[in-house]
C-alpha cells in the first residue's frame, strides 16, 4: 500500500471511529487518571494510581475516584495516616472504580494515550492485581484513543508538543486546575491531593471538549490539507466527499465548460 493510500485509510478509520462515538454518545465514558511518576523507580515497583475521573460524553455526569476521598471516608485526615494506609486506600479506590466498570460493561471508553503498562488500562489493572484485586476486563473493541484518532484525521504534524496542552491553548479551552503529567506526579509527592484530583477532573472535561470540536469540524489544528487528505487523486476525492459544496461546484463547472465548448463549435469556432 502506498503512503497516499495508507493516509486515506487511516483517515477513513478515524472518521468511522468518530461517527461511532457520536452515534452512541450516551454510552460513551471519557476517562483520565493520574499516578505517581513512572520514571526513576529504582525498586521497579509500578506507579501508584492516585485518582481517576470518568465523564459521560452525552450528559457530562462525572464520577471520580481518589485516594484522598477514600481517606476522608476512612477518617484518615493527617498526612501520616494517609501515607501509612496507601495500599489499603488505593485498593479500595480501585475496587470502587472496577465496580463502576462492571456496571458500564457495554459502554465505550474514550481516552488519551491510555494504551500500555506504563500508562493506561493495563497499568490500572496491574495495580489492582498487585494489591490483591481482580479487575474487570474492558474489551479492546470498546476503547477509543482520542490521541490516535486525531493523528488519523489530521496527520502527525497537526499539533505541537505536548499535543494536549497545545490543543487546549489553540482552541481556547479552559485550563483552570490543569497540571501536566509531571506536575501531577509532583503534586502527589508533595501531598497536594485536592489539587491533583482537580486536575484529573479538568482533563476529562478537556477531552470531551476536544472530541466535541472534532466531531463538529471546529477543532483548530496546524494540519495542511495535503497532510489531512494526501497528495494524489485520492486526496481530491476525499476532499470532495468532505466538502460537497466544492464537489457540486466542480460538477456545474464541468457542465458549463461542455456547454460553452458546444456553443463555440456551433458558432463555427
Amino acid at each position: 500500500m502506498s503512503d497516499a493510500s495508507n493516509r486515506v485509510q487511516q483517515r477513513r478509520l478515524a472518521r468511522s471511529a468518530v461517527e461511532k462515538i457520536v452515534a452512541n454518545d450516551a454510552n460513551v465514558v471519557v476517562i483520565h487518571y493520574s499516578c505517581e511518576s513512572f520514571y526513576e523507580r529504582p525498586d521497579g515497583a509500578s506507579p501508584r494510581i492516585t485518582s481517576i475521573a470518568v465523564r459521560n460524553l452525552s450528559s457530562a455526569q462525572t464520577t471520580s475516584f481518589s485516594i484522598h476521598q477514600v481517606a476522608e471516608r476512612e477518617k484518615k485526615r493527617t498526612t501520616e495516616e494517609i501515607e501509612a494506609g496507601y495500599d489499603d486506600l488505593e485498593k479500595k479506590m480501585l475496587k470502587e472504580f472496577y465496580e463502576y466498570v462492571e456496571s458500564h460493561k457495554n459502554h465505550f471508553w474514550l481516552h488519551w494515550n491510555m494504551r500500555d503498562i506504563n500508562y493506561g488500562f493495563p497499568a490500572i489493572a496491574h495495580r489492582f492485581k498487585v494489591l490483591g484485586g481482580k479487575p474487570t476486563e474492558i474489551h479492546e473493541s470498546q476503547l477509543f484513543d482520542l490521541a490516535r484518532i486525531l493523528v488519523g484525521l489530521f496527520g502527525v504534524g497537526y499539533a505541537g508538543h505536548p499535543r494536549l496542552t497545545w490543543l487546549v491553548e489553540r482552541n481556547k479551552i479552559s485550563d483552570r486546575d490543569l497540571l501536566s503529567g509531571e506536575e501531577e506526579a509532583k503534586a502527589f509527592e508533595s501531598r497536594q491531593y485536592v489539587k491533583l484530583h482537580q486536575s484529573t477532573l479538568r482533563k476529562v472535561d478537556i477531552l470531551a471538549g476536544i472530541f466535541g470540536r472534532t466531531a463538529d469540524g471546529t477543532l483548530q489544528t496546524n494540519a495542511k490539507l495535503s497532510e489531512i487528505y494526501g497528495s494524489n487523486f485520492r486526496y481530491v476525492m476525499e476532499l470532495a466527499r468532505d466538502h460537497w459544496v466544492v464537489a457540486i461546484a466542480g460538477i456545474f463547472g464541468s457542465i458549463a465548460s461542455i456547454i460553452g465548448l458546444a456553443l463555440y463549435l456551433i458558432d463555427g469556432g
